[in-house]
């Protein structure tokens, strides 16, 4: 028997999936493939996070329960087969993708937690939620992957899915630490988008010259 799983309200958790299938289709749209690609592409954006969240688990793949988020994903793909690219393209599509990402996120990690998982790993799973499908989406076309875009990305995943798991371990309302945490991660997210904001790379530090090398 499995324990009664958090959801978001049917129509955002829907419209949530619709972005992340309807970035995949438009990556197949750009590599210029068939509508069955497209498709394909559209299928493993749209669920691959939560799948492999919920494989992790141990708990069934939530779209093979419900009839919606297969129908709603391939509705996506048509759409995006008939449509023309540049209608998506650009900030619209980015400001929809922050609000997906930190909306799964905090589902993936709030989930988790009914799922008995400790709070440190169901944070983990709060930012795979959000952020695996597109991995999955960018491997498998070959390109770079989302997680090595210079702005913040899964930072914000990692926010709403943090402040999620804290607020529930503190004995927060569900609404009222889901909500916050989903306004935490979508306005850090849109505040990257707005102004390109990024973590500091890695960089070498420089060898130490070795003593005697110094030049007179």
């Amino acid at each position: 028997m499995f324990p009664a799983s958090p959801a978001l309200p049917p129509a955002l958790d829907l419209l949530g999936t619709a972005v992340f299938a309807l970035t995949g289709a438009l990556l197949a749209a750009r590599l210029r493939q068939t509508f069955v690609t497209m498709a394909f592409f559209a299928l493993v954006t749209g669920v691959g996070g939560g799948s492999l969240r919920d494989m992790l688990i141990g708990a069934p793949a939530f779209w093979l329960r419900d009839p919606w988020v297969a129908l709603v994903i391939f509705l996506t793909a048509l759409i995006a087969w008939f449509t023309p690219r540049r209608w998506w393209e650009g900030s619209l599509l980015e400001w929809a993708d922050a609000a997906g990402l930190a909306a799964f996120a905090v589902l993936g990690a709030a989930k988790a937690l009914a799922f008995g998982v400790d709070p440190l790993p169901a944070a983990v799973l709060g930012i795979v939620t959000g952020c695996a499908g597109g991995v999955v989406r960018d491997v498998i076309a070959g390109v770079p992957s989302i997680i090595m875009r210079p702005e913040l990305y899964v930072t914000a995943a990692a926010l709403s899915a943090g402040l999620t798991v804290i607020g529930t371990v503190a004995g927060v309302l569900d609404a009222a630490i889901w909500a916050t945490a989903w306004i935490a991660g979508f306005a850090l997210r849109g505040a990257a988008i707005r102004w390109q904001l990024a973590l500091p790379a890695y960089r070498e530090r420089a060898d130490a010259e070795a003593p005697g090398d110094q030049s007179s």
